[in-house]
This record gives C-alpha cells, sequence and structure tokens, in this order.
C-alpha cells in the first residue's frame, strides 16, 4: 500500500467524521426543525441524517411510524428508505478509507473473508437481511462492506429495497396503531 493510498483513505475517514461530526453538534437544531412541512421529502432527510450517524443511533424508523397515520405508507416507505440507504454510506465510506490506512496483513483477511462470501454467494443475502432488519448492527455491515470494497452500486442495489420494505412495514404499524387507538 502506497503513501497516496493512505493519504486518501485518511481523507475518505476524515470528511466522513466530520459529517457525523456536524450532525451531531448540530442534533438539536435538527430535533426542532419543522420537518412536517417538507413532507415526504422531510422523511427522506430524517432518514438520511438518522442513518449517517454510524454507531450513534437515532430513532428515525419513529418518524416513518409517527407519520404512517397521516401520509402514504407506500411513498413514506420510498422516500424514507431511500434516504436511509443513503445515509448508510458513511459507513460505508468509513470502512473503504478505512481499509487504505490498515497494514497489509488485515487487507489479505478482508480479502478472504470477501471471497468465502462470494463463494456461498451469501453476501447479498447477508446485507438485504441486515437492512431490513431494525437494527444498529448495520453501521457494522456498511463498514465491513467498504474495507472489503464491495461494490458501492450493489451495495446500494441490495441495501435500499431491504430499507424501503422495512419503512414501509414502520408506516403501516404507525398506521394501523393509529386506527387501534381510535
Amino acid at each position: 500500500m502506497d503513501g497516496k493510498e493512505k493519504i486518501k483513505g485518511t481523507l475518505i475517514v476524515l470528511i466522513t467524521i466530520a459529517i457525523i461530526g456536524a450532525i451531531l453538534l448540530n442534533i438539536n437544531y435538527i430535533q426542532l426543525y419543522n420537518w412536517k412541512g417538507l413532507g415526504y421529502f422531510g422523511v427522506f432527510i430524517v432518514m438520511l441524517i438518522t442513518s449517517a450517524t454510524v454507531v450513534f443511533p437515532i430513532p428515525g424508523l419513529a418518524v416513518a411510524t409517527l407519520a404512517g397515520p397521516f401520509a402514504n405508507p407506500i411513498l413514506l416507505g420510498i422516500f424514507g428508505g431511500v434516504g436511509s440507504a443513503l445515509g448508510e454510506l458513511t459507513g460505508y465510506m468509513i470502512g473503504y478509507g478505512g481499509r487504505e490506512i490498515i497494514d497489509g496483513k488485515r487487507i489479505k483477511e478482508y480479502n478472504e473473508i470477501k471471497n468465502k462470501l462470494k463463494k456461498k454467494n451469501e453476501d447479498a443475502i447477508i446485507l438485504f437481511a441486515l437492512a431490513l432488519t431494525p437494527n444498529p448492527l448495520f453501521d457494522v455491515a456498511g463498514i465491513a462492506a467498504g474495507a472489503l470494497k464491495y461494490p458501492l452500486w450493489k451495495f446500494l442495489l441490495i441495501t435500499t429495497p431491504g430499507k424501503i420494505i422495512k419503512v414501509i412495514l414502520f408506516a403501516y404499524l404507525g398506521y394501523y396503531a393509529a386506527g387501534a387507538l381510535i
């Protein structure tokens, strides 16, 4: 690994950490902003922001659940799921840049793991399942995907449908819960 790759990796990680830091430093403003006024785009932005905060769980799915009774759950799922998938790119970029910083021995280990997953064709299934389930472990999966240099287009192609389905389910949860209370 040459010096340029390490510098590139370090810059990617630092820029990503700066983005996460900016979100966390402005979390009070973000929470107080009137996202309802932006409609579906507001759900997109909230899910983007909440997914971009790697390892710091901010409950973006609560927004979809609370919006479920007042908006179309399918559209909430599409906007929120796409926002969430794009927000996961911060974890991916930390892994991608971090790979450039670590030593050659670790890269060999990453390549062995990647090859095992590809042989079993489980990479897509694992990413989709993790994107579909509401858990903070997806940040780790995003970091691992970046570190393994998993193709970005494939990462988004697999995780976006899982995120969309998850947000739709939470929006319907809110929709039916509100109906049961009335």
